[in-house]
């Protein structure tokens, strides 16, 4: 059964070698492109720490992501953890699950003044007291479908959904007629973001690359039996 992977580079063509590694009948179908803004780095001692939710804006952020590097810093996953030690900044802490949680492990750390590297258009969390300040980095914007797109998902297929925006997006151009289509989702969120009518959805365990593409391999195969 084909994977149709649909997340953005930086990180789109790696997820697809990725999958190609482990047999998959991978096919790269993008629904966004992401791009660098232009932003500066705020007054670093008016913060106790530095959140990252996507490995997007480690990739993305550039040079002056060197001036957020005294921060101590938290990311989601271990994707992010990884783009971002690369980038220089050793990390402090990397969440399993999800933003919202690992804000919850911060701010039962005392840790109230939280600067948040993200994207243009983010999540809304609960700040549970916390002072959390987004610094955008870059953007993910929509493009149109590849040419392949609707012969693709007319046929059983299993589609990659890396956010809830990605999700939504899937979900809208796939429409009603997906009861042969199988979604493996990053998260729980990003499930709910997909909706229902699906012939199966799929959860990765951690919210990391493997742990999805080892979610997508079970459902590649379980659509052969």
């Amino acid at each position: 059964m084909p994977l149709i992977v649909t997340r953005p580079d930086p990180g789109g063509a790696a997820t697809v070698g990725r999958a190609k590694a482990l047999g998959l009948d991978a096919h790269y179908l993008p629904l966004f492109t992401a791009a660098p803004l232009a932003w500066t780095a705020p007054a670093i001692e008016c913060f106790d720490a530095l959140l990252v939710t996507s490995a997007q804006a480690a990739r993305l952020a550039g040079p002056d992501l060197a001036r957020l590097a005294s921060l101590p810093v938290y990311a989601v996953g271990s994707a992010t953890a990884a783009a971002l030690e690369a980038a220089g900044l050793p990390v402090e802490m990397t969440g399993s699950t999800d933003g919202q949680d690992l804000l919850g492990t911060m701010t039962s750390r005392n840790i109230h003044n939280i600067l948040w590297l993200c994207a243009r258009d983010r999540s809304i969390f609960d700040t549970l007291g916390a002072t959390l300040v987004p610094l955008p980095c870059y953007a993910v914007d929509p493009i149109d479908p590849a040419p392949e797109w609707g012969q693709m998902i007319a046929a059983p297929a299993v589609l990659l959904a890396h956010s809830t925006r990605g999700a939504a997006r899937i979900s809208e151009l796939v429409g009603g007629s997906r009861a042969h289509l199988r979604l493996a989702a990053i998260s729980p969120k990003v499930a709910a973001a997909a909706g229902a009518g699906w012939a199966a959805i799929g959860v990765a365990e951690r919210p990391d690359d493997a742990a999805l593409l080892a979610e997508a391999h079970a459902l590649c195969h379980k659509g052969q039996k």
